[in-house]
Parts: C-alpha cells; sequence; structure tokens
C-alpha cells in the first residue's frame, strides 16, 4: 500500500514523541463543498478561501470538512468508464461536492491525469496502473484541484501542473506541484496545456491531438463548459450565482484555442461532450453569448 493512502487521508505532519509512541499524524481536511484538500492541521482550517471566493460558495449548512478516511468509512467509490480509445473517465459514486469526473489520456508518451477528483483508494490505483499510470495531472482551475496531492504521491509524485496565475489558490502546496508560466505547456509530449483564462486567470484546457480517432479533442472542463443541448458551450466568470464574462474575454477565449484543431470536447461530467463539430459549437457558442449579452 502507498504510504500517502496507508493512512486513508491523514496527512504527513508527524513530530517524534520521546516516549516511544507512535508519532501524531494531523489530518489533510477537505472541504465539502468545492472538495478541495488543504495542508494537514489538527483543526479544520477556519474557512475555505476557495468557497469564500464569488466564483463558489458556503454551503446552506456553513462551512463542513471531511477527510478521505471519513469518505471511505461512508462508502465512496471511484468507477473508470472507457470514453474512447485511449481516454477513461474517473468518477466518485455517490457524488461529492461539486462532483466532477477526471479523465485519463493514455499516449505513448506518458499518461496524464486531467483535473482531479476528491476521493482515492487503493482500487482506483490499482485500475489506473492497470492503464499504465499517471505521469502527469494538470488541472483546469481551483474548483477541480481535489486531492491532486495524494494522487501525485499514489504515482510517484506524478508532477501537478497549475497555472501560476493561480498560484493563491493552491491549499495543499507540495513539491510536485509545478506552477507552470505563459500561454501553454506540455505535462508529456504531445499533449499541451492552454491557458484561456476566464473562470479563472489561469484556467485552462488540455488539447489531446489524438482524440476522436485523430480528430483532436479539447478537455475543457468548465473553463468551456459544455452544457445539456451538446451542439453548444458557455463562458462564465462564475457559475453557482451566473456572473458573466465581457465579450472580449469570450472572444479571447476563442481566439486561444482556434489554432488547435479539435472535432471533440470533453467537460467536466459524465455526457457533457461535443462529440462532433467541436471548435464551431465553440465559435457558434461565443456568437450567441456576445450578441445576447450586447442586447441583440
Amino acid at each position: 500500500m502507498h504510504p500517502s493512502l496507508a493512512a486513508a487521508g491523514e496527512g504527513t505532519g508527524e513530530g517524534a514523541d520521546p516516549t516511544g509512541r507512535a508519532p501524531h499524524v494531523m489530518p489533510a481536511h477537505i472541504c465539502v463543498t468545492c472538495g478541495v484538500q488543504f495542508s494537514p492541521t489538527d483543526a479544520p482550517p477556519p474557512a475555505c478561501p476557495i468557497c469564500d471566493d464569488e466564483r463558489q460558495y458556503v454551503g446552506w449548512r456553513g462551512q463542513q470538512w471531511t477527510t478521505l478516511e471519513e469518505m471511505r468509512e461512508k462508502g465512496y467509490r471511484n468507477e473508470l468508464r472507457e470514453e474512447e480509445p485511449g481516454l477513461a473517465s474517473i468518477g466518485t459514486t455517490p457524488a461529492f461536492a461539486i462532483g466532477q469526473r477526471a479523465l485519463l489520456v493514455q499516449t505513448a508518451a506518458g499518461n496524464v491525469l486531467w483535473d482531479c477528483q476528491s476521493y482515492l483508494d487503493e482500487e482506483t490505483v490499482a485500475a489506473v496502473r492497470e492503464r499504465g499510470g499517471v505521469q502527469a495531472i494538470a488541472i483546469s482551475h481551483p474548483h477541480f484541484y481535489g486531492v491532486n496531492v495524494e494522487w501525485s504521491d499514489a504515482f510517484g509524485g506524478a508532477p501537478v501542473y497549475i497555472h501560476a496565475a493561480d498560484a493563491q489558490w493552491v491549499m495543499r502546496p507540495g513539491p510536485a506541484v509545478v506552477l507552470w508560466e505563459g500561454e501553454s505547456a506540455e505535462p508529456v509530449p504531445g499533449l499541451t496545456l492552454l491557458r484561456l483564462g476566464g473562470h479563472f486567470d489561469g484556467a485552462a484546457v488540455l488539447h489531446w491531438p489524438g482524440g476522436a480517432e485523430g480528430g483532436g479533442a479539447v478537455l475543457c472542463g468548465d473553463t468551456i463548459q459544455v452544457v445539456r443541448d451538446r451542439r453548444f458551450v458557455r463562458f462564465m466568470y462564475s457559475y453557482p450565482p451566473l456572473l458573466p464574462l465581457a465579450p472580449a474575454e469570450v472572444e479571447r477565449i476563442v481566439a486561444r484555442v482556434r489554432p488547435y484543431p479539435f472535432a471533440r470536447l470533453y467537460g467536466a461530467w459524465n455526457g457533457r461532450v461535443v462529440v462532433a463539430d467541436g471548435l464551431a459549437a465553440v465559435e457558434r457558442s461565443a456568437a450567441r453569448y456576445i450578441a445576447r449579452i450586447q442586447g441583440a
């Protein structure tokens, strides 16, 4: 069993005890509303800055916390689904926090875990290892940071790519966290992270040229959000209170993604997939959005 899972979500805040008793291990608390794990502390943090921000919210019952150990005791588990050759989704059941899925892109150059879950267990680790493991983790924005340190530790300290513009939202820093800068980065050769901004300053998507049977795919989280009418997507500064983006920002998002060919868009939740003509869906959605927000 990997040491990070042996404590079932407890952190590494160990201190030597002169009496010879087992060292004290502090738990790494997880926000129940957003699902982001914080650095180990004896007591839960006083608040979750991610949920206090206007792009999220504090639950109606107030700030609540859990740990991986408590989630395991409550019966949480992860399910893997094959989305297409070379791509598997990982979803937690019952749904937890925001309820997003992670996506595992499998390539000859290495596998990338896109976005992150708030739950991890040995069964999930074994299932992912059967698919080649994880060589890098890339996360779209702070709402999907999950328990990324646990995922990294389980796969040999795989680097966790987070855009430097969102560094203030990293609630559990660690040596594996790579704060990348600029407009693009390659977590493994052939896969490209694109900073689009909008939802967060560092909000990103992952371009996978081999997706959609070679037509290309973009794993978009909710930087570009796939809606129920899968011919369209939407762009927002904040989804819970429905705060819009300025038209110029939407135009900039489209311009940044346009040079990368893609037929398919994979959103943050099961079934949220634009299956064909992905760029056309982004273009017409942007045109519709801008027309409505300008009063057309």
